[in-house]
């Protein structure tokens, strides 16, 4: 019968197995979350990319800490806040949020795709609680508008079913 070594390597592969299982298990739902946040589409998303690879890499160097504490919370929360740090890169792109501002989809994507409560993403953003509900109703507020706009363009100017007369 062979014995069992414990000792720091056996503890290493088994932290880097359960990473593994944490990363396999959460990475697509982490990887839309930052491309919503950077405004990239789906398919070419290389700030995303990196933005998720350095949260993830500060999960991996505490996940021996990590006690009670929820690693995609952990996560997310390193997320936002990296994602906070360098907005003023991600102006612009395609994706689905990128009519709003950086701090808009910050709070979008916490609120909405995440069901962060009110009280966590002010916290975590240093705002108040009234500023993210008023954040997020004048973001859904324009999302909501821009949609409209481009369905009204899509339909063009006769609108829908009209022909124009020459």
């Amino acid at each position: 019968m062979r014995e069992h070594r414990i000792g720091p390597g056996s503890e290493q592969a088994h932290r880097t197995r359960e990473f593994e299982a944490f990363v396999a298990g959460a990475a697509g739902r982490l990887l839309h979350a930052s491309t919503l946040l950077t405004a990239e589409s789906r398919t070419a998303n290389p700030h995303a990319r990196a933005l998720l690879g350095a949260a993830l890499a500060h999960t991996y160097a505490v996940w021996a800490r990590l006690r009670d504490e929820d690693p995609y919370d952990l996560t997310r929360r390193d997320l936002a806040a990296r994602f906070a740090r360098t907005a003023w890169r991600h102006h612009g792109g395609h994706g689905p949020l990128a009519a709003l501002g950086p701090q808009e989809r910050l709070v979008v994507v916490l609120r909405l795709y995440e069901g962060v409560a009110e009280e966590q993403v002010a916290a975590l953003l240093g705002l108040s609680e009234a500023r993210v509900r008023a954040v997020c109703a004048r973001s859904v507020a324009a999302l909501r508008a821009a949609a409209r706009g481009t369905a009204a363009a899509s339909q063009g100017p006769a609108g829908p079913g009209r022909e124009i007369a020459a």
